[in-house]
């Protein structure tokens, strides 16, 4: 994978047309067109740049990366804009590992304008980080995760998943042309290294040579070297039988030295006519290198490995004739060996990331990458410690006090479970103490004063037994002192709880009243809305039967005159049957009935 950084479409460049997506993955920063320091450098026409306003340290991240071996490549770039520094220098860290420093005048060297290591990624993601020193921001021109084999750069023993090979120098000698391995026409195996032209050590000190012949077993895994690469070299001369090439170094430093041979010369035809020693530092590594011999033919490629101690600031190299013609060699390969660092917790990341995003925490603390490593770029306010049992680092303190923070504080603070102390005084954050705080068996130390906290405090902390000290001050709180935390004050624990208006239950605070339990709370509180919910149904029933009686009264009032006659012309009827009740008769004894 490519990525041209500051790019907002995937672009492709000449002569090989390779590929690069489109930025992404980036933690921050602002794309800018570029400049490129070197024409080795890829000709891109974007950068990304991370202004220390942003923090200073800020990182790509980049996910669903394939388990296996990685060349990773990092190209610097300067920013086209007359106001920026035209030589920023910053530091490179690679999954917490610091792998590179520029040094002024880097843009000036073309072996100098990108940083390149040999690492494992195990765990599906990739963090590469860049850490701003104060001398411009950091611009990045494009970065390559480049797979290689899983071999690639086997050492011996010391070689393995916990080691990185940062590329020091590359050299393919006898030539003055720079190559890329895809220039070579090279196996994409070999991660596409670029190696950097020498053509003569010194003045007078060496000769060129080449061939077009074919190289044999140049080519072979696990390194999967040009072919090329062996067609070119320098041999030593009358007046200078030895061949030396020095370089500057970082001191006290593992190297690992590859060395590359291939027999091209015409001269030499036979096994013993060219034989000689190999020196590192004036120490003899390699005695009676004899290329015919170890490899059995001409134009067959040797490889050479070792790894040394440099207590210096130089290595230099030295190829020491012993039998008959001058010494050869086609090319040179540099790394310093770094112990990977061991990560952070990856629960403990996790946690510090909820708690930045519930507080907010400004950008200037970047709080970006790892917060432990490199350790000469830990997390602002974040103290660490090493777990060499688990060979992880952990938080055992957060220090993030008059930090203009706002938000409020997350549960996952509780998974932060080797914190010692936390201080996040003289902020602005709000809501509840969360009652997984309860859970840090090891906190000593816990101060949360002048905030806008409310609620009561959570019994939880009264589970706090290596807690002395607590400031509380300056809050909202409400409701009882938990009693187990008012009991520690007789152990000479020094715990703060004034200016909260609402608190009481210890010395110091007013008496509360009849303790309630949340429950009770709760239950006292449904009593009084159902209670409530009645009184207001009761009053609209009343209400309504109240109208009723009130709209029956008017009707009886329009029709009282009809109701008053009808009322006497019923009494005048049953006086009348009343009266006649007496003198009644069958229809017999009155005859026949008259119809008509």
């Amino acid at each position: 994978m490519r990525i041209s950084c500051g790019a907002r479409q995937n672009v492709r460049t000449a002569p090989t047309y390779a590929l690069w997506y489109k930025d992404f993955g980036y933690t921050g920063g602002i794309p800018a067109n570029a400049t490129t320091p070197s024409f080795i450098t890829p000709p891109l026409k974007t950068l990304r740049y991370f202004p220390l306003s942003e923090g200073p340290e800020n990182c790509y991240g980049i996910n669903r990366v394939p388990k296996g071996h990685y060349t990773l490549r990092i190209f610097f770039g300067l920013i086209k804009q007359p106001d920026f520094d035209n030589e920023p220098l910053f530091e490179i860290s690679v999954e917490g590992t610091l792998i590179h420093s520029l040094k002024s005048g880097w843009t000036s060297h073309d072996d100098q304008v990108f940083a390149e290591a040999l690492v494992f990624l195990l765990d599906g993601t990739v963090s590469i980080c860049f850490h701003s020193t104060g001398h411009g921001d950091p611009a990045i021109i494009s970065i390559e995760i480049l797979q290689v084999d899983d071999k690639a750069y086997y050492s011996g023993p010391e070689w393995g998943k916990g080691v990185i090979l940062k590329t020091t120098s590359r050299l393919t000698c006898g030539t003055s042309k720079p190559r890329f391995d895809e220039d070579y026409s090279g196996d994409h195996w070999g991660g596409d290294r670029y190696w950097e032209p020498i053509r003569t050590f010194g003045q007078n000190a060496d000769e060129p040579r080449s061939t077009e012949n074919s190289i044999k077993q140049a080519s072979d895994a696990p390194n999967f070297y040009p072919e090329a690469l062996y067609q070119s070299a320098v041999v030593s001369t009358d007046s200078q039988p030895d061949l030396a090439y020095t370089i500057d170094v970082d001191p006290n430093k593992n190297y690992s030295i590859w060395l590359h041979f291939a027999e091209i010369d015409a001269f030499v035809t036979n096994a013993g006519q060219r034989v000689f020693d190999v020196l590192l530092n004036g120490d003899t590594i390699f005695k009676e290198i004899d290329i015919l011999k170890m490899t059995g033919d001409r134009y067959t490629a040797l490889v050479l490995n070792t790894t040394v101690a440099v207590s210096g600031r130089t290595l230099t190299i030295t190829l020491h004739p012993k039998e008959g013609h001058h010494a050869i060699i086609n090319a040179i390969e540099i790394f310093q060996v770094i112990a990977a660092e061991s990560k952070t917790s990856s629960a403990e990341v996790r946690a510090l990331q909820a708690l930045k995003r519930s507080l907010g925490l400004p950008n200037r603390f970047a709080w970006n990458g790892d917060p432990c490593v490199p350790k000469e770029h830990p997390w602002s306010g974040a103290d660490c410690q090493f777990d060499k049992s688990g060979s992880k680092w952990f938080i055992d303190g957060l220090d993030l006090a008059n930090q203009g923070l706002k938000g409020f504080l997350p549960d996952d603070i509780s998974k932060l479970i080797h914190l010692q102390s936390l201080n996040l005084s003289g902020n602005t954050i709000h809501g509840v103490i969360p009652s997984s705080l309860g859970t840090i068996t090891g906190l000593e130390l816990l101060d949360l004063s002048y905030n806008f906290l409310n609620g009561s405090i959570p019994e939880s902390l009264g589970n706090l037994t290596a807690l002395r000290r607590l400031n509380l001050n300056g809050n909202s709180l409400s409701g009882r002192v938990p009693g187990a935390l008012g009991g520690r004050l007789l152990n000479g624990a020094s715990f703060n709880f004034t200016d909260n208006a609402g608190l009481c239950g210890i010395p110091g605070l007013p008496t509360c009243g009849p303790h309630l339990s949340a429950g009770a709370k709760v239950g006292i509180a449904f009593g009084v809305s159902l209670s409530f919910l009645l009184l207001v149904i009761c009053s609209v029933c009343y209400w309504k039967r109240r109208q009723n009686i009130l709209r029956a009264q008017q009707i009886a009032a329009r029709g009282a005159p009809y109701a008053k006659a009808r009322t006497q012309f019923s009494h005048d009827i049953q006086m009348s049957r009343h009266h006649n009740h007496g003198h009644t008769r069958t229809a017999a004894e009155n005859g026949p009935s008259l119809l008509s």
